[in-house]
């Protein structure tokens, strides 16, 4: 095994252990039934079927796949994007500000989202990060709703602004047309120097009961306008010093365990709809100095094995510089799905010599299924996962 965090794991009873209420002992005596009663009263139930029984390979692959679509406003109906979603290459779309218009701002963005949505035979996972704050794509100056930064929301520590920015903000991602945010960040400032979180009020707090309550907060808000949600950056981008979108990041020396307990407190509640995973190395966790997003101790061992998580994991933006520039793109690719992501996302927010459409990705996954470098049975697990989200009534 690569990770040395299990004694640490054992050690912190807040983190791993769990209480079972005792097994209750009727005083009845048995009651003693015939073979035939029993199968009168129990009806035959057929196994159930996997949802990717009878679907392509191809189909599997491409819904897998999250791709930015530079910086169209409008879009043809010849154009490539399209081609692409028609030929189920793509599963989902990630907006961004240069995709809004600077006039009719959400009547514009709202047909992009419909003309998108219109030519996909399943529906697309329509994301876009909408934190608040820094991080905030829908500015006011577009016409759209304000949404405070998490930092100003955990300073405020009020359970009810929280919800009611929230749910303005969320009602809104539901009239344009998105399904899927990028929020909250269940990152801890415990580095308040940290340049891409505490520094950008992208936490809530350094307190993990705050930052889980908070966040709680923002997800239920979120789910009654019918919006999922993506919390970040897993196992903890809070202590930090520098930024992966740059380069590489190495929390080794500063990270501390307190950082997965609002990830333990949001999965046992069950709020959690998904989680993106981080570009940062952390030798107490995986010894192989490999990002969290290419660990398979991190995404498989510790989030769904320890902490119990069975949804959906996406990764952070493939093409920041933690990744892109270190790991070459098809290991890059191979490493993710292996170690137990489910979605790629590929943002091209990069030069446009840099830039990569979504059949390219796909033929990527697909020479290395074909070839044996990833299973089969990986991709259906992320298939199922996806078509499991996708069709999740949150209220």
């Amino acid at each position: 095994m690569k990770f040395i965090f299990t004694s640490l794991l054992l050690s912190s009873s807040l983190l791993f252990i769990a209480c079972k209420k005792p097994a209750t002992v009727s005083s009845q005596q048995p009651v003693t039934k015939s073979v035939e009663q029993v199968a009168e009263e129990s009806p035959v139930v057929k196994p159930k079927r996997p949802v990717y029984e009878n679907v392509s390979l191809d189909e599997k692959i491409g819904q897998m796949i999250m791709i930015g679509i530079n910086d169209r406003k409008s879009i043809a109906a010849t154009d490539s994007v399209l081609i692409e979603i028609k030929s189920g290459k793509v599963g989902g779309i990630i907006m961004f500000e240069k995709n809004i218009a600077a006039a009719n701002s959400a009547a514009t963005l709202k047909k992009l989202i419909s003309d998108l949505q219109a030519s996909a035979s399943t529906p697309l996972f329509m994301s876009i990060d909408e934190e608040g704050g820094k991080v905030h794509r829908l500015k006011e100056k577009y016409g759209f709703v304000p949404m405070p930064s998490a930092g100003y929301l955990g300073n405020l520590n009020n359970l009810d602004s929280t919800t009611y920015y929230t749910t303005n903000l969320a009602k809104e991602l539901k009239e344009l047309g998105f399904n899927l945010n990028y929020a909250p960040c269940l990152d801890l400032a415990t580095n308040p120097n940290n340049p891409i979180i505490a520094k950008v009020g992208r936490s809530y707090s350094a307190d993990p009961d705050l930052v889980s309550k908070q966040a709680a907060a923002s997800i239920n808000a979120h789910h009654t306008q019918g919006i999922k949600t993506i919390v970040k950056h897993f196992p903890g981008h809070g202590s930090s010093m520098s930024d992966s979108h740059l380069g590489i990041v190495d929390v080794t020396n500063q990270w501390n365990i307190i950082e997965l307990m609002p990830y333990k407190t949001l999965i046992q509640s069950g709020t959690i709809d998904a989680v993106m995973t981080a570009h940062i190395i952390n030798e107490h966790l995986d010894q192989s100095k490999l990002p969290g997003t290419l660990s398979k101790v991190v995404v498989t061992d510790l989030l769904r094995n320890m902490l119990g998580f069975t949804g959906v994991v996406f990764s952070d933006d493939m093409q920041m510089y933690a990744i892109s520039k270190n790991y070459g793109q098809e290991n890059a690719i191979k490493l993710s799905i292996l170690a137990g992501v489910d979605v790629l996302v590929f943002g091209n927010n990069v030069s446009a010599s840099d830039r990569i459409k979504a059949s390219e990705i796909h033929a990527i996954i697909k020479k290395l299924v074909l070839s044996g470098d990833i299973p089969e049975s990986r991709i259906n697990e992320a298939y199922e996962r996806i078509l499991a989200l996708k069709n999740k009534e949150i209220n």
